[in-house]
């Protein structure tokens, strides 16, 4: 066994990856992107970022030192959480780096639909002077729930307050979280969420939240109810979402993820006037590595220190 090796998937600055090298001077730092060593593979102990190819063939093999992954998204559903458990294998993720960006995101498409910028900007594409097919709304005062209350709900609640809207949130158990008014918790979703204006899936995928919004869950709604996608798309029926807004018991969708990606040239949301389609954007965030190594050198000391992790530890069972 040879010495052990931090594989860096993600590439990072120079200065960053001297920064990873300073904190672990015990370890060979590897730049996946810019190099291609011969290594013993089974000495890779920690990995930034997750090369599939490569982290399937560490996740098969005996010999492994993989130790620990750092995520560079807050979603972990694309891992095998239940191969990691069986190895001991900890993993991290980016949650909170997408917080303000995400936030930004979903208030902007809502005062695109509330404000009928949407429509004018098609208007404008067509040199056409007109009201008559802009429509508006007031969205201060309306009732937002946002499902999911960790570090992105909570900003996007304290985001919405400062323009007048009124956010309540769901989470596993309904405990109260800064920045809402109220919180359930998921098994009494159905039944809060006729009482919402708007309703903002932030949701990590699991077990539990695969097809959540499905027919049930969107009758439940109020008519008319504004629905915004930016955790998973899988959450989603896809065929249950169109047939709510073709129904008009959503009356808009800002739909940022989708249960495929990219979404087929043949789906029919494409065509709906009624849905904003956004490509998997909404999490972009400037500064992403610098505010990645915030995470991950802290987390890296810790390691070193005792093998455990200093912040953002996902429970492999629950897989958030």
């Amino acid at each position: 066994m040879g010495q052990p090796l931090i594989y860096l998937y993600e590439q990072m600055k120079e200065e960053q990856v001297e920064t990873i090298r300073q904190t672990a001077p015990d370890y060979i730092i590897i730049d996946a992107k810019r190099e291609s060593p011969e290594l013993i593979e089974d000495d890779i102990e920690i990995m930034l970022g997750w090369d599939k190819e490569l982290g399937q063939r560490l996740l098969d093999s005996d010999t492994s030192r993989l130790a620990w992954v750092q995520s560079i998204s807050a979603g972990v559903d694309t891992y095998d959480l239940e191969r990691f458990a069986e190895k001991g294998i900890l993993l991290s993720n980016a949650s909170g780096i997408h917080s303000i960006s995400i936030s930004e995101h979903v208030l902007g498409v809502l005062l695109a639909e509330f404000r009928g910028i949407r429509t004018s900007i098609i208007n404008q594409a067509n040199k056409q002077w007109t009201r008559d097919n802009v429509s508006y709304r007031q969205l201060s005062m309306q009732k937002m729930l946002i499902v999911g209350t960790g570090h992105i709900g909570q900003q996007l609640a304290v985001f919405a307050q400062g323009l007048g809207i009124q956010t309540y949130g769901v989470n596993t158990s309904g405990h109260v979280t800064n920045g809402f008014i109220e919180c359930y918790s998921h098994k009494n979703m159905s039944r809060i969420v006729k009482e919402m204006d708007i309703v903002v899936n932030i949701l990590p995928l699991t077990d539990d939240t695969y097809q959540m919004y499905n027919e049930r869950m969107f009758l439940a709604m109020k008519p008319g109810t504004v629905f915004i996608n930016v955790g998973r798309g899988p959450s989603i029926n896809t065929n249950d979402l169109v047939q709510a807004l073709n129904t008009g018991q959503l009356s808009f969708a800002a739909l940022d993820v989708f249960e495929e990606e990219p979404l087929p040239e043949n789906s029919p949301l494409w065509s709906m006037e009624n849905v904003l389609i956004t490509p998997h954007i909404s999490g972009l965030t400037p500064q992403f590595k610098e505010k990645l190594l915030n995470i991950f050198i802290p987390n890296l000391r810790q390691f070193l220190k005792d093998k455990s992790l200093a912040k953002n530890e996902i429970a492999l069972h629950q897989g958030y």
